[in-house]
């Protein structure tokens, strides 16, 4: 018998604010089609002023309690995948913590960037195996509109803001690949790559900074290392492309979706795509783009999914799960 980190519940939380690709074109050289040819983004949810990161991760970890039906301490730790923590310190995972009424356990954050929120699985999938602890909330919450240089259009259209949250709780397998939670993961990382992505702000310049990035670098990176990684997890779990039920990628950019699906051999009909909806969310994506894809009926019980995503870092890697 083998112990299995299964989801238990899912769910996300959108800011009110929407701002679609045409808000742009009055204070930027670009337009609706331009952004949407280059990326497959059509709108992004933005934070009100003075919403925070662990705001946003409160609201999506309430709703994947919910769905989970149980209450914060039922809990035993609290995982916040993110680059935009409200604070330096404390952790944004202690904040929601606390919102939540959770007086017991333990919480921290993970800064692996787009790849937050694989890092964050792969963790919590350690914890649960090994028998530290039984349920595990990881959350992916970003509020990249923060860290935007505003006069940049090779960046600002990109991003947007939101959060998304699952349950994972121990269960016991058979130690095959029919079952269900997470199978096998694959992270990687290379400091080599640091100044295609990265934000020029932090403890060392006193600064908050903005996002700079090399599109075309990271675009090449991203297509080869997340094919790469994915194969990885399907090798480790036992399975192969042909027996994915969906791809569930970071929602970065739709060309880069469908390379990597294409590498993979996987059909885009296999392949949850919610970027026109909610930019580039970073460590939020997998997580929003996993509770939209159940609420559309696109994910079911049983169902074999690969997460994968890449960020600065440059950091990776891929989750293989059974649902």
């Amino acid at each position: 018998m083998t112990i299995r980190a299964v989801v238990k519940g899912v769910g996300h939380y959108l800011p009110e604010r929407i701002v679609p690709n045409s808000e742009f074109e009055s204070s930027l050289d670009t337009s609706d089609d331009w952004i949407r040819s280059r990326t497959g983004i059509e709108r992004r949810h933005i934070a009100a002023p003075g919403q925070t990161t662990s705001d946003l991760g409160t609201r999506a970890a309430r709703a994947a309690l919910a769905d989970a039906g149980l209450e914060p301490n039922e809990l035993d730790a609290v995982i916040v995948a993110t680059s935009t923590a409200d604070l330096t310190f404390p952790s944004a995972a202690t904040m929601v913590q606390h919102a939540l009424g959770m007086t017991r356990g333990f919480a921290f954050d993970i800064q692996a960037v787009c790849a937050g929120f694989v890092y964050g699985l792969a963790n919590a999938n350690a914890l649960i195996a090994s028998g530290q602890a039984k349920r595990v909330l990881v959350i992916g919450a970003e509020t990249f509109s923060r860290l935007m240089d505003w006069t940049d259009r090779s960046t600002c259209v990109l991003f947007g803001d939101g959060a998304g949250a699952v349950v994972l709780e121990a269960g016991i397998g058979a130690g095959t690949a029919q079952d269900r939670g997470i199978l096998a993961a694959d992270l990687h990382s290379d400091g080599t790559y640091r100044d295609i992505l990265y934000v020029d702000g932090g403890v060392a310049t006193q600064t908050t900074g903005h996002l700079r990035m090399h599109g075309k670098e990271v675009f090449r990176h991203a297509v080869e290392k997340l094919a790469e990684t994915a194969h990885a997890a399907l090798d480790k779990a036992g399975v192969s492309s042909a027996d994915v039920d969906w791809i569930v990628p970071h929602q970065a950019n739709l060309r880069i979706i469908k390379a990597t699906a294409q590498k993979m051999g996987v059909d885009m009909d296999h392949v949850v795509v919610t970027v026109q909806d909610h930019g580039n969310t970073s460590a939020a994506s997998i997580p929003l783009a996993l509770s939209v894809g159940r609420d559309r009926g696109q994910i079911k019980p049983g169902d074999l999914l690969v997460t994968e995503a890449i960020g600065g870092g440059l950091a990776w890697g891929s989750v293989v799960l059974r649902w």
